[in-house]
């Protein structure tokens, strides 16, 4: 075929790569998530996640005007609590760190979107994601603490309630418990196939969530599962979810991809701390591109089949975009 066939016309020119480009980064996809803590009075940088910061309320709602400013109109809400007992009764309450959050940004960003985390692990003395026995974690229990927390943030405001705690039953319970509380209207978003990742280790710090003993493995999925991930999947939409995430991205592109093969329902991927403190070091030492590293990352999650992004970067990808 050769010479008639040539690959290498559709390179030559940037303005012809840029009409052929097959996959694509749009701002609208990024969801940036956002650290709060109920005791801070002024941000404070997160050592292992250089540029991420833990936000009192004040500055929580001008990073969202940020980036709302930037093209960035969604966010989801992590909260570090004051407070902290065996059952994360801070995570439900009415006047909750995040139920503050959520309606201060619905009060002064208006155009953000706001999608609310839900899981345990952050309000309990513990660091589990729910109610524990001895060493173990209480499934059954846990699903009616995780219902009282998606209603206490949909009233908040929370525009998509998120559950990511991995219990069994969680997404229907939680269906259910919104709408018998006239919030039939509010997607969940599930973290699905959530993986009992080393790629969390900068969050932990982030939201002062590591466990106390023990680790997530028994609830969390084992990272050399896919059959699981897809199992997980369709059980998850079966119970009302509208929206399905992939947890990690960069090491679970396969499975974003079987996931988005098998489903016709919206793909999240969380591009999490670990992947973004990996890229942020390497850069600070000289030794990776930054712009050129996180663009490829994003673009091989999109191109693995992802809707929607969760990403640390998304405010630097903003701007690179504009």
């Amino acid at each position: 075929m050769f010479p008639k066939t040539r690959m290498r016309r559709l390179r030559e020119n940037p303005v012809v790569r840029e009409l052929v480009r097959e996959t694509r980064i749009p701002v609208g996809c990024l969801i940036a998530p956002l650290f709060v803590d109920e005791g801070a009075t002024v941000k404070t940088e997160i050592s292992a996640m250089p540029g991420q910061f833990r936000h009192s309320l004040a500055t929580l709602v001008e990073e969202c005007q940020r980036l709302v400013d930037v093209g960035v109109r969604a966010t989801i809400l992590f909260g570090i609590p004051t407070h902290k007992d065996p059952v994360g009764s801070q995570a439900y309450d009415d006047n909750g760190i995040v139920q503050q959050a959520i309606r201060a940004i619905k009060e002064k960003v208006p155009q953000m979107l706001v999608m609310a985390d839900v899981c345990m692990c952050e309000y309990t003395s513990h660091g589990h994601c729910g109610v524990i026995s001895g060493n173990r974690l209480l499934n059954d229990p846990t699903l009616d603490l995780l219902a009282k927390t998606a209603v206490a943030q949909a009233k908040a405001g929370a525009d998509v309630i998120a559950p990511s705690d991995m219990m069994d039953g969680r997404v229907g319970r939680i269906r259910a418990a919104l709408d018998g509380a006239d919030f039939s209207h509010i997607p969940i978003l599930a973290y699905s196939a959530k993986y009992a990742s080393g790629f969390y280790g900068p969050f932990r710090e982030a939201a002062d969530s590591a466990p106390a003993f023990g680790d997530r493995s028994s609830y969390q999925m084992d990272p050399t599962a896919v059959r699981q991930a897809l199992r997980e999947v369709e059980l998850d939409i079966a119970e009302g979810a509208d929206i399905v995430m992939v947890k990690p991205a960069l090491s679970y592109l396969d499975v974003i991809h079987a996931v988005r093969s098998r489903f016709d329902v919206p793909v999240a991927a969380y591009n999490v701390s670990g992947e973004y403190s990996m890229v942020k070091a390497a850069a600070r030492n000289g030794w990776i591109d930054e712009k050129r590293i996180t663009l490829e990352i994003l673009t091989s999650i999109r191109r693995a089949g992802a809707d929607m992004i969760l990403t640390y970067h998304a405010a630097d990808v903003a701007r690179w975009l504009a």
